[in-house]
């Protein structure tokens, strides 16, 4: 790394984004790990160019809010995990608390922030699926102005972005659903806690007054290069009951899915958690509370 720079008003952070090759840095819990990995095997930093400054944001207190606007939630950029679980917000908020409990340990969502983990572009990124089930977009800023993006086209694949190197992410925009909705978020790894996920799904609903599903919004993780969304079947399963849209559900809906074998799970395990997650998700006890 080069120069260390920590300003304290967003208009000094995005010259400096604008003037040279910079790392922006929120809770460090990804950059820090990687680049000290990275080095002792000799290799440049991660993601970053070599000898880059390092931008310390921490110092932009106006980005450490969640603001409800009327029609839409603001997550500031240093908005920590810890935040998202403390945050007064309603039941269809759920999932992105159910993710923060599984991000690391404690220490982690102490530090570590939402935008960070979608910067970080990992598929396995715990925040992206109850995100993308929540029609998050993305601000972004820069000396060259503002623009939003809906986060399917903000991840572009396996640690790629479409954060151009002069901007920052300055918030996660969060679209009200109906006042009735709900949201649920499941995860697999080898273990409860402290774990990378093989496979999760995360889902935003709504039902009627019979019961049957009005709204829904369905997303895999940790099964592509980037989380995905399933429109098609969202829109299958309408008008289902909980327990006939698990039911409904088969290999056919995932076959978009393109999961790896690594040391982790191979890619048929892989998709089979992804459907059996899916069909607990949709048929669980979560979904028949609302009912």
């Amino acid at each position: 790394m080069g120069a260390y720079h920590r300003p304290e008003d967003l208009d000094r952070v995005l010259r400096l984004l604008a003037a040279r090759a910079v790392a922006p840095l929120a809770g460090g819990t990804d950059l820090f790990p990687a680049d000290a990995a990275r080095n002792a095997w000799g290799e440049p930093a991660l993601d970053t160019p070599e000898g880059a400054d390092l931008l310390d944001l921490s110092g932009l207190s106006v980005l450490r809010r969640i603001e409800d606007t009327g029609d839409r939630v603001e997550i500031g950029a240093l908005v920590t995990w810890t935040d998202a679980l403390d945050a007064p917000l309603p039941p269809w908020f759920d999932a992105v608390r159910q993710a923060a409990r599984e991000v690391g340990g404690m220490q982690i969502q102490n530090r570590g922030t939402l935008a960070g983990n979608l910067c970080n572009a990992s598929p396995a990124a715990d925040g992206v699926p109850p995100l993308l089930a929540l029609d998050a977009r993305v601000r972004l800023a820069s000396v060259r102005g503002g623009r939003e993006l809906p986060l399917d086209r903000f991840i572009l694949g396996n640690r790629r972005t479409a954060r151009a190197p002069d901007e920052l992410v300055t918030h996660i925009v969060l679209p009200k659903p109906p006042a009735a909705a709900r949201s649920v978020f499941l995860k697999l790894g080898a273990r409860r806690y402290l774990v990378i996920s093989i496979a999760m799904v995360a889902v935003t609903f709504v039902l009627d007054d019979e019961g049957r599903i009005a709204l829904l919004r369905l997303a895999v993780g940790a099964c592509s290069p980037a989380a995905v969304r399933l429109c098609e079947l969202e829109e299958r399963l309408l008008g289902l009951t909980p327990e006939a849209a698990a039911a409904a559900v088969g290999p056919a809906d995932l076959a978009m899915l393109t999961p790896i074998d690594d040391i982790r799970a191979s890619g048929a395990y892989r998709r089979h958690a992804a459907l059996v997650l899916l069909r607990r998700a949709l048929g669980g006890e979560r979904l028949q509370v609302a009912a």
